[in-house]
């Protein structure tokens, strides 16, 4: 094992396991990536199988790294779909490697069975159908993370697993930033987020990133699937950035000729180098897809200038650049005629005096009037309206939005602080729109339960920038079903934004313990305050007996609050 690798030692002379932050049972080891090794293990709290992964320790050298990591596992928490590998928790602790103990990043995700698309890849190749299947559900995971303002960063098949069902799951959502971010160079960059084969130019040129760049990712994804291999091959990290930033890749159907002509267009057209002609959203993509995979040819506007212009060596040009280029060098055609006809000279007079009455009555009756082009668009009012709204009006516009997470003291976490442009500016279509979103103040102190629900209370907590944690329930008999009936920690406890706080919920049942053969009197003193129906009913078929013994109770157990319940006793 290297340096780098993480050693997990029984607890001293025991046997135990070794334990993380006090809840987490570090099991037997899965495997390890270019970032992090990865344990299965238990938490021992809820009793529940998870995943421990465990950065590697050249990366968890600054504090700085370790408070990224920590906030963009959390923002990763807050996301819950079907197709997405849940986060549950994330922090540090002392850990012992070959270098002696260290103070290592670590993240509890969701345990899968199963296996990650990298290794089933390597397995024989896959069927298109199959292809396209596993790509539309990887999609479906970055259409809901986009929408949470989540930029994968790093999609690639050793980070897609396949459930010994055969459903699609993405995991690392967050990690990449928190890596990426750290480092300096490509060369750094590359070597934690594994090979720089599913780069997009725009990662390869260190420029900013944005949803578009993780459909990129996925292009090179679905051609993989699709021939075998990636479009793009090199002997280092640049070589294989240099193409991704300047070369065409190879259609599809030329490595592999099952591939069909749908399935060329959309590939091609996901692999687009700027990402203005891509596709601008993963929705949008995968319905691209599944036209594909059934045999439609999907209408994508920009495809014929992507063919044409977008992948040039340089020596195409356009029809119109050619049409320029012989006319500036006097290639216009043979002339038939010394100088144009008497007909023609007129013709231009009128036409010119035309053009001028037209501009004298748009000076005398039309200027004051201020007139946009028809494919320009006002940047609306979105200040304090709900982020994912904001969004999805901006792109219902046509217009590229970016969400840019801020702190701030005022605004609920989740509403949108102001934009850039502002509201009222004049755009071009498919402008970009930074849309600053609160993350609610730095820190704030939990708030008061005052009889809420959960999803009051979940409100409550989500407007101050907090996340709501565990949720445990609890029966009671008189609060109703979903009341909060505490918080940990306590209200009015002050926690960093980011931070979760745990609830009990009423369950809206009770218990109802067994009173048989208990006397009439202590049954009844057991089923008080329970707030059921109770019903006693004496039996004259069956002898009196001392104290009357309870011989029959018609519920127990856990039930609804409010159940009617009958207890029987011999009355002789």
């Amino acid at each position: 094992m290297s340096t780098e690798e993480v050693t997990m030692p029984e607890s001293a002379g025991d046997g135990e396991q070794r334990i993380l932050a006090g809840r987490y049972a570090v099991g037997e080891f899965v495997g390890q990536g270019g970032m992090a090794t990865v344990y299965r293990g238990t938490d021992t709290k809820l009793g529940r199988q998870v995943a421990i992964k465990i950065m590697k320790a050249n990366l968890a050298g600054d504090d700085q790294f370790r408070e990224r990591f920590r906030q963009e596992a959390q923002s990763a928490a807050r996301m819950a779909h079907p197709t997405i590998v849940r986060v549950f928790d994330a922090g540090d602790d002392l850990i012992q490697t070959a270098d002696g103990a260290q103070r290592l990043p670590f993240i509890v995700m969701e345990y899968i069975e199963g296996t990650n698309l990298r290794q089933l890849a390597s397995e024989g190749k896959l069927s298109q159908t199959e292809a396209c299947r596993i790509v539309d559900s990887v999609l479906t995971a970055l259409e809901y993370s986009h929408r949470a303002g989540i930029v994968h960063r790093d999609i690639k098949p050793a980070n897609i697993m396949i459930t010994s069902s055969g459903q699609v799951k993405v995991m690392d959502f967050g990690i990449a930033r928190a890596v990426s971010e750290t480092s300096s160079t490509l060369q750094q960059t590359t070597a934690i987020l594994g090979t720089a084969a599913y780069f997009s130019p725009e990662q390869a040129k260190g420029e900013t990133v944005d949803a578009r760049t993780d459909l990129y990712s996925t292009g090179v994804l679905l051609y993989e699937l699709l021939t075998g291999d990636v479009p793009f091959r090199g002997d280092t990290a640049v070589a294989v950035a240099y193409q991704h930033v300047s070369e065409r890749p190879q259609v599809p159907s030329e490595r592999e000729p099952e591939v069909t002509a749908e399935l060329d267009r959309v590939v091609l057209h996901s692999l687009a180098k700027d990402r203005a002609r891509r596709f601008q959203s993963a929705s949008e993509f995968r319905e691209a897809l599944r036209l594909a995979a059934s045999g439609t040819m999907p209408k994508l506007a920009t495809q014929a200038q992507q063919d044409t212009v977008l992948f040039s060596g340089g020596e195409e040009v356009s029809e119109s650049d050619l049409a320029l280029r012989q006319l500036a060098e006097g290639g216009g055609g043979p002339r038939t005629q010394s100088r144009p006809p008497v007909l023609w000279t007129w013709a231009a007079i009128l036409t010119v005096g035309a053009v001028i009455v037209a501009v004298v009555f748009w000076l005398v009756t039309l200027a004051p009037q201020q007139f946009a082009p028809q494919n320009s668009r006002a940047v609306p009012d979105l200040v304090g309206t709900d982020g994912e709204a904001a969004l999805t009006a901006l792109r219902d516009l046509d217009l590229i939005a970016l969400p840019v997470e801020q702190v701030d003291e005022q605004v609920p976490a989740g509403d949108v602080i102001s934009t850039d442009p502002e509201a009222g500016t004049r755009v071009g279509v498919d402008e970009t729109i930074r849309v600053y979103i609160s993350t609610g103040p730095e820190s704030a102190e939990v708030p008061d339960i005052d009889r809420m629900s959960l999803e009051e209370y979940t409100n409550a907590v989500e407007d101050l920038g907090l996340v709501v944690g565990l949720v445990e329930q609890q029966d009671d008999p008189v609060e109703v079903e979903g009341r909060v009936l505490a918080v940990s920690p306590e209200p009015g406890t002050r926690l960093e934004s980011g931070e979760s706080v745990s609830l009990t919920v009423a369950s809206g049942k009770v218990l109802i313990p067994e009173v048989q053969t208990q006397s009439l009197d202590a049954a009844k003193s057991l089923l008080s305050g329970l707030g059921l129906d109770l019903k006693v009913t004496p039996r004259n078929t069956c002898p009196q007996e001392p104290n009357f013994p309870i011989i029959e109770q018609t519920l127990v157990g856990q039930q609804p609050q409010g159940s009617a319940l009958e207890i029987t006793y011999c009355s002789g």
